[in-house]
């Protein structure tokens, strides 16, 4: 294994301080989704995980189509990270909603799965929790 690069964040007072990577460049302050006493211009895990992984997602996506020889352009990947309950505690959830407008249906189907193979957070995910994946509004079977 070779590391190619290290992220370092820290965190001060959970999901309602402040988070910030050591090099200064995300400085952040944290508010519970839905928290009556979250002030303006806050944002949760939640929200940054789904950042992270749309980025990752469609970085993974443009290399796939590259190496396939396939037209990705115009891709868009939304992510949307669910905070659940049950009686076990909390846990998330995760869809990735892929747009890839110059695609037909089977072409656009083959790399997004190949993508989802692919991605560094699908492989950290992976057994972890339920992704499911969409591509131009279709659902695919269950992911992970």
């Amino acid at each position: 294994m070779k590391k190619l690069y290290t992220a370092q964040a820290r965190s001060i007072g959970g999901r309602n301080g402040h988070t910030e990577t050591t090099d200064g460049t995300l400085k952040l302050d944290l508010a519970s989704p839905g928290a009556p006493n979250a002030k303006p211009g806050t944002t949760n895990p939640e929200q940054l995980f789904a950042c992270g992984y749309a980025a990752c997602f469609g970085g993974a996506l443009d290399f796939i189509a590259k190496k396939q020889g396939v037209d990705a352009t115009g891709a868009e990947i939304n992510a949307e990270v669910n905070l659940n309950q049950d009686d076990n505690g909390f846990f998330i959830s995760a869809t990735m909603k892929v747009t890839l407008p110059n695609l037909d249906k089977a072409t656009a189907e083959k790399l997004v799965k190949a993508t989802h193979e692919f991605c560094p957070y699908s492989k950290a995910t992976r057994g972890n929790i339920e992704v499911n994946l969409v591509v131009n509004d279709e659902p695919l079977a269950k992911a992970a």
